[in-house]
């Protein structure tokens, strides 16, 4: 069985399955629960000054039978009091001394507050500090969260104020409500961050009761935007873990968050540079027991691919990950229709017809059988027929011979420079 443990910028952990600071952190009785289920790790639910929470709080989106697609909630972090939370943190850890307990923080970008806060919860024993410069509700108004984690220069500053003082790792929250998470991330590095976690959650409004005309949801009639997470939000939060862990300038361990479910999921993140992964609204659906299966998916995924440990996954994808101007304009690929899979539901043909290029034929075989049959020539390779194909095996993306070397836009842009006119732009395959 392969090792699961992991050490992230110096926060040492069995295995990489943590929860993020959230509802299921609230108090030790979750956390203790949570760590006898067999969570590697948690982050506490978000402390600093206590707040009043509303009630009716959380919303989701529920899609084609699916419960759960999206949560969206309005609550702010902890509403209990420091004295507390910090009470429970110490039990917790010394109940268990080998799970990392790690303390989400936000306070006003003071420096004065930053220390004090830092000080008192180090020393209570935990393992390492996140920053919390994503919640992008509530507490953004009141110039934390993501209206902090939104100014480079503040997050920069605030870690800087928090690494005066820390003893222990420190993590920055990044928020994905922002245009290019790197120039976040990079400025974290620059204030003396060891680790980044993200994503938070994304400005949302669940939706709208066309009865009532409420928000969903609503407190006595009024709404607001909240947060977003779940499994939707999960190709959102991977490129953004991405483009972090590919861009130089970052150069930390990551924490990856984002509608992650299964330990698949958990694979995806790693390869694309995660060191660990932090979960919330699955457990939030489905209970702390959920880690049970991802902890034996995991290791028996790792013994299929003959690995030893689980940090081996670790940003093996990143290097296949780049900008659209390096990929192969010459690579071809196209459709190919299996008839003994093929279920004659025509979906592959409507939307070839509709909303693609027209290249997928309605035909009659020698035995008068109805056939789709893919014009090779005019097809372009672009998966919409084996997106919407609902039988397995029917239609197969099959990569042919362009019969001329690899050819990126920046390179086909560099050739026509430095032809000086000697060639015509068409001539350039």
């Amino acid at each position: 069985m392969a090792d699961l443990s992991i050490d992230l910028a110096g926060i040492k952990s069995p295995n990489p399955f943590w929860l993020a600071s959230a509802p299921p952190t609230n108090t030790g009785y979750q956390v203790q629960r949570a760590f006898e289920a067999g969570w590697g790790g948690a982050v506490w639910k978000t402390l600093g000054e206590p707040v009043i929470n509303t009630s009716s709080r959380f919303a989701a989106v529920h899609f084609n039978g699916q419960r759960v697609a999206g949560f969206n909630n309005i609550e702010l972090i902890t509403d209990r009091p420091l004295e507390v939370n910090l009470k429970e943190i110490y039990e917790t850890k010394k109940r268990f001394p080998n799970h990392a307990i790690i303390a989400s923080l936000m306070v006003e970008p003071k420096q004065e507050k930053w220390h004090e806060i830092v000080k008192r919860v180090e020393a209570v024993g935990v393992d390492g500090l996140e920053l919390n410069f994503g919640c992008p509700h509530g507490m953004a108004e009141r110039g934390m969260g993501a209206a902090s984690g939104q100014q480079p220069d503040l997050v920069q500053a605030q870690t800087t104020w928090v690494k005066e003082v820390a003893t222990t790792p420190v993590i920055v929250k990044l928020t994905p409500n922002i245009t290019d998470i790197t120039v976040v991330a990079r400025h974290a590095v620059k204030g003396g961050a060891d680790a980044i976690s993200l994503i938070n959650t994304i400005n949302s409004l669940a939706g709208v009761d066309i009865h009532s005309w409420n928000t969903i949801p609503n407190v006595g009639g009024q709404g607001a935007h909240g947060g977003y997470c779940g499994p939707a939000v999960k190709p959102i939060a991977l490129s953004m873990v991405a483009e972090c862990a590919r861009d130089r300038g970052v150069g930390v361990p990551i924490s990856g968050i984002g509608g992650i479910s299964t330990w698949q999921d958990v694979v995806e993140f790693m390869l694309m540079g995660s060191t660990g992964i932090q979960v919330c609204t699955a457990v939030m659906h489905h209970g702390f027991r959920i880690v049970e299966e991802m902890i034996d998916g995991l290791n028996n995924y790792l013994d299929d691919k003959g690995l030893a440990s689980v940090t081996e996954l670790i940003g093996k994808s990143v290097p296949k990950y780049s900008n659209w101007g390096d990929l192969d304009l010459n690579y071809k690929v196209v459709a190919r229709i299996n008839e003994d899979n093929c279920i004659n539901c025509n979906k592959c043909h409507i939307a070839c017809e509709d909303a693609s290029h027209q290249c997928i034929d309605m035909l009659t075989n020698a035995d008068g059988k109805a056939v789709l049959q893919v014009r090779e020539e005019d097809c372009v390779g672009c998966n919409l027929c084996s997106i919407v194909c609902p039988a397995d095996g029917a239609i197969d993306m099959v990569a042919l011979e362009s019969g001329v070397a690899p050819m990126t836009w920046n390179q086909r842009n560099q050739v026509i420079s430095g032809l000086n006119g000697s060639y015509s732009e068409a001539e350039v395959v």
